[in-house]
Parts: structure tokens; sequence; C-alpha cells
């Protein structure tokens, strides 16, 4: 029972000392190597300048909202008609909701 103890104990130590070895650290957490560097020459008045004309010139209609303009139709409405019951008639287009089944 002695060397089974000692066994595990071996064991257990050798993995504690494996997991520490592999443990990686980090130096400083706070992302200062990340940090965007700004050298502007501009001043906050030309700044605010800029923005208010930019809110000026804006739209503020979604791109692809506006609907194109009708065209006007040279044809006929009586002539449509006689056309379309002239193609029922011919069985080349159904007629009513179910139509030909």
């Amino acid at each position: 029972m002695n060397s089974q103890f000692l066994f595990t104990l071996v064991s257990v130590a050798a993995l504690a000392a494996a997991a520490t070895s592999t443990i990686v650290r980090a130096d400083a957490a706070d992302g200062s190597q990340y940090a965007l560097k700004f050298d502007g020459s501009r001043t906050r008045a030309e700044l605010m300048a800029e923005a208010a004309t930019v809110s000026g010139t804006r739209s503020t209609e979604p791109a692809g909202s506006r609907v194109a303009a009708r065209t006007q139709s040279t044809t006929d409405a009586k002539a449509i008609r006689a056309e379309a019951a002239q193609a029922v008639r011919l069985f080349q287009i159904s007629s009513g909701e179910a139509g030909r089944m």
C-alpha cells in the first residue's frame, strides 16, 4: 500500500510540475501595444465646422428607395382585353382562378 501511495504522489507531483512549466504568463494586459497614435494638425474648431457641413449635405433617404416614374402606355385597354379573350378561346392561357386541369 505504501508503494501505491508513493507512486500516486510522485505522479501527481510530476503532473503539477509539468503544468506549472507550460503556463503562459502575460505581461501587461492594458492593451497599450494596440493603441493607435494620431498626430493631427487641425484644430477642434476646424473639425466641428467640417462636421456641420457634412450633416447638411447628407441625404437621409435610404439607397434604392426611389420608385421609377410610370411610363405612359400607347396601347389601348380595349385592344389588350380583346387579345386576352382571343388567347382564352384558343386555349393559349387559362381563365378563372383554377384554370384548366
